[in-house]
């Protein structure tokens, strides 16, 4: 009993700290806050919402939901990437195709256009909880 007691306590830490944890602005880097700013002088004129995700920072602001767009940075202001929301049926053909095939015609919940620091352009679909990457032709790329 105990170590079953253990266990889920283990695995309930292990899917905690995986998760985003949102954050007050005054608990983000002010070098954070400044890159972000400078990088995306629009972000300044919305209200930003932050989350704390994998050791970085990430600013969501835009749309209904608050967030259309999705920047992520290091704890030091290096911008990683943006994921700006794009509907569904944007997606490469290539996606439905592969979700179809691999994830049992799953439906997609959000699409995504992602953009890296070094301007590398991929999508995103969220699946069952999960962000599948695939490149512009629709092709595959891994579990995010």
């Amino acid at each position: 009993m105990k170590m079953y007691l253990f266990s889920a306590v283990l695995l309930g830490l292990t899917v905690m700290s995986c998760s985003a944890q949102d954050l007050k602005k005054s608990d983000v880097p002010e070098q954070v806050q400044t890159a972000c700013a400078k990088k995306f002088p629009e972000s300044g004129h919305a209200k930003i919402s932050w989350e704390k995700e994998k050791g970085n920072y990430e600013a969501n602001w835009g749309g209904r939901s608050g967030e259309d767009n999705s920047a992520q940075f290091t704890p030091s202001g290096v911008f990683i990437e943006i994921v700006k929301a794009i509907p569904v049926n944007q997606l490469p053909a290539g996606v439905a195709q592969y979700v179809q095939a691999n994830e049992h015609g799953a439906k997609i919940k959000e699409a995504g256009l992602v953009t890296d620091a070094k301007g590398v352009v991929t999508y995103e679909a969220e699946i069952k909880g999960k962000d599948l990457i695939f490149d512009q032709t629709g092709k595959f790329i891994k579990v995010d």
